[in-house]
């Protein structure tokens, strides 16, 4: 049939039957009804649903690829609801309705179906989890959508409209991608018949579409920032005053988080990172919420969590959370090719113990989840090293203005012996560090007064600073090769650090690594380095390496608020930035 029927029965095939010497004995017919029946999605991710696109029920990554993409409903766009959206079976307003992927059921035919004969849609078992499918109820009566796809309802009798006609259907990812979760749902519409009353339903034509769910991004330090948000404390006020004033010269905005949701607990790095997801017709930010759940475990729902602002949590029932579970342990790179393969995201960096030893290690539930986002490729570092055990310790990211466009500055000790040997050639042997701070705070002094000779001079301290300086040329070269880094592009900057009692490496001053990068303008852990000519020879050696690149740096006092408890300026505070502008899905895995 080359068309559909307009009443049932409408068509007529005759079949004749003849005998041997070609006279006829008998004839019959059969009549037919025509129905057009198409499930349709936008394919060709351009926020068009096409009709009866050839790439329906296939899904490919790349440019040159096609299928349809579901954001997870993360966000919450009713305050009045205690959940995300994915956890509602009802869809409140149209602005919930714009964060869902729109599907169509085309159909043609005659006013009615032909008894015995309906249209059903369906998922699997498998994806009723994963997948929420919406459609209207009493159109008459309102625009009310309801879930009739998802969860529990594997299955809905669809209302035959008759005619041509078209049926909105509005989905929805209910979960990101996992370990167990590849990310593609499929729906199918069947359109079914009985042969006789009593007799079960059997399908006589399946459509099936499928999709993709948006995967969770983070965003690199090189991007530009939106918010920067800290926890307001009793003895951060003045740093807090310095972070304000660093972020209006960025541009950007303070979000200060007070008491009664941070139940004093100050690192907000280490609870929360901030990423997005995307789809052709919509992005929002998402914040991942941390397994270690201390003081801070009610901020992302209770600060964060609203219209077009989403929140997904990641905590394993059994694994035992360690500090490397903390979020200042999670980074990710600016875009780079690594032998001719490009990541235009950027790779994500997480911290782990060294390949022989059974010492702490991300728990497999965030590992497994972040490695099946599939767009930004985990790289594991050796961090266990450490006492808090993050790679923000030892390396972060910053912008540049030329053709790499980023540097990776890596915390140095031999960096940091070799400007003191230098200032020492030069006469500075005395020069004293921690001038105006006592040695409260600093795990590294045990005397009052602390000069470049006496570090110098100490063998015990040295020999520390060896191993830590193998740990971290370790993972310089898993960076250099899984990054598509040259030497050329990894900046050291002076850094010290002592064993505790377990082993494991302190910061023997502030940390400078672990920087705020909001654009050009650095928030810097000052340092109380050897005073030189009326300057502190560690923040001169860092302007003069970070300053040609186009960047500012300011140095903020943090040592009663944050160093002395084993953090630094990136440990108390978090950025939100803007997305990519490139679209994950032109990504090849």
């Amino acid at each position: 049939m080359s068309q559909a029927s307009t009443e049932v029965n409408d068509n007529k095939v005759t079949v004749s039957f003849y005998g041997e010497e070609g006279k006829p004995i008998t004839q019959a017919g059969v009549f037919l009804t025509g129905i057009g029946i198409s499930l349709d999605v936008d394919a060709d991710q351009d926020g068009v649903v096409e009709r009866n696109s050839p790439n329906k029920a296939s899904w490919t990554w790349g440019p040159e690829g096609h299928g349809a993409i579901l954001l997870v409903g993360c966000d919450r766009e009713v305050p009045s609801t205690p959940a995300s959206d994915c956890d509602n079976e009802q869809v409140f307003n149209k602005e919930d309705l714009a964060d869902m992927s729109q599907m169509v059921l085309r159909t043609e035919g005659p006013q009615r179906l032909p008894r015995g004969y309906e249209i059903v849609l369906s998922v699997s078992v498998r994806d009723a989890d994963r997948v929420g499918v919406f459609h209207v109820q009493n159109p008459f009566f309102g625009q009310r959508y309801v879930q009739v796809l998802g969860r529990r309802k594997l299955f809905h009798a669809v209302s035959y409209p008759g005619g041509a006609a078209e049926l909105d259907f509005f989905v929805e990812g209910l979960c990101f991608p996992d370990d167990s979760f590849s990310g593609l749902v499929s729906i199918h519409v069947s359109l079914l018949e009985t042969l006789a009353e009593g007799i079960p339903h059997t399908p006589v034509f399946t459509d099936t579409v499928v999709f993709r769910v948006a995967p969770w991004i983070v965003t690199p330090n090189t991007l530009a920032p939106v918010n920067v948000f800290l926890c307001s404390m009793k003895d951060n006020y003045l740093f807090t005053k310095e972070i304000q004033s660093l972020v209006t010269k960025a541009g950007c905005k303070l979000k200060v988080c007070f008491g009664y949701t941070s139940r004093g607990d100050r690192w907000m790095q280490d609870e929360i990172e901030f990423g997005y997801t995307h789809a052709p017709q919509k992005s929002f930010p998402v914040v991942l919420d941390s397994p270690r759940d201390r003081g801070m475990e009610q901020l992302p729902v209770k600060e964060l969590l609203g219209s077009n602002f989403g929140y997904v949590h990641k905590e394993p029932l059994f694994d035992a959370i360690t500090s490397l579970d903390s979020f200042g342990n999670l980074e990710v790179s600016p875009p780079v090719s690594v032998g001719g393969k490009e990541y235009p995201l950027g790779r994500i960096l997480i911290g782990s113990s060294f390949p022989t030893s059974a010492g702490r290690r991300m728990t497999r539930m965030v590992r497994d989840f972040l490695h099946a986002q599939r767009v930004q490729a985990p790289v594991e570092l050796y961090s266990d090293w450490l006492a808090v055990g993050n790679v923000n310790e030892f390396l972060t990211f910053v912008p540049a203005a030329d053709k790499k466009q980023f540097r990776m500055l890596m915390a140095s000790p031999a960096a940091c012996y070799k400007l003191f040997r230098e200032k020492q050639k030069e006469g500075q042997g005395e020069a004293t560090m921690f001038k105006g701070k006592g040695p409260v705070g600093y795990s590294g002094t045990d005397t009052k007064r602390v000069t470049i000779n006496k570090v110098l001079s100490n063998d015990n301290l040295a020999q520390q600073n060896q191993y830590v300086q193998r740990c971290i040329d370790w993972n310089r070269d898993i960076l250099k090769k899984e990054l598509g880094l040259m030497e050329e592009d990894i900046i050291d900057l002076p850094a010290l650090f002592k064993l505790d009692k377990q082993g494991k490496a302190v910061p023997y001053f502030p940390n400078t690594v672990t920087m705020i990068v909001l654009a050009k303008e650095l928030g810097i852990p000052k340092p109380f380095g050897p005073v030189t000519a009326g300057e502190c020879c560690l923040e001169q050696r860092i302007r003069s390496l970070l300053e040609p690149l186009g960047l500012s740096c300011r140095f903020l006092e943090e040592v009663a608020s944050y160093h002395g408890s084993l953090g630094e300026v990136r440990c108390g505070t978090n950025v939100q930035r803007r997305a990519f502008a490139f679209k994950w899905w032109h990504f090849t895995p």
